[in-house]
């Protein structure tokens, strides 16, 4: 889940178009440079984004939009300029969906922790406030591994590398390895 308030007039035309033609639009992390346009700075993007989908679209005033979107397919950015406005543009290339591997045995607890999360967000009638959608494929590696890598406190470019991974029981087990270290460290 993606919750953004768009005022920024490169992109009000942006959503207004991806929301009427029911189109997602790119997210792709900055690699260098800021998000707020610095005359004589040229941004550098990462070269893996993924899609992001309009779920609710409401006008709160003539320029300013609350947009709620989810996240879809990861794409590799290619060749990318400055579009009109100062939108980013490039060609990208698809990356296939997940495929549907089983999580291993000793990686099953973290499908467990988040399990408990969803569950007792159901109990108090909260899910809403939950950062996922359903449906909770928590028989899934790249589910989980993926819901993981949106929660921790990393890095952009560490996001990238495992957003980048092919293979989901790899992504589970170097999100593993992670939460290992980070947890070494508190």
């Amino acid at each position: 889940m993606l919750s953004l308030q768009i005022f920024e007039v490169r992109y009000l035309h942006l959503i207004k178009r991806c929301h009427q033609e029911q189109l997602p639009f790119g997210v792709v992390c900055l690699r260098n440079g800021r998000e707020v346009q610095v005359p004589g700075e040229t941004p550098l993007l990462h070269d893996v984004g993924c899609y992001a989908h309009i779920r609710e679209f409401e006008l709160i005033q003539p320029n300013l939009f609350r947009v709620i979107c989810q996240g879809g397919l990861r794409f590799a950015l290619n060749n990318t300029q400055p579009g009109p406005l100062g939108v980013w543009q490039g060609d990208i290339t698809l990356i296939e969906q997940d495929p549907e591997v089983d999580i291993p045995a000793h990686l099953q607890h973290h499908a467990g922790r988040l399990g408990k999360l969803i569950a007792r967000a159901q109990q108090q009638g909260q899910l809403h406030r939950l950062p996922i959608f359903q449906p909770y494929c928590l028989d899934q590696s790249g589910w989980v591994a993926n819901r993981y890598a949106e929660a921790l406190d990393i890095s952009a470019a560490l996001k990238v590398q495992l957003l980048s991974e092919l293979d989901p029981v790899q992504r589970l087990q170097t999100i593993d390895q992670l939460i290992g270290q980070i947890g070494d460290d508190a």
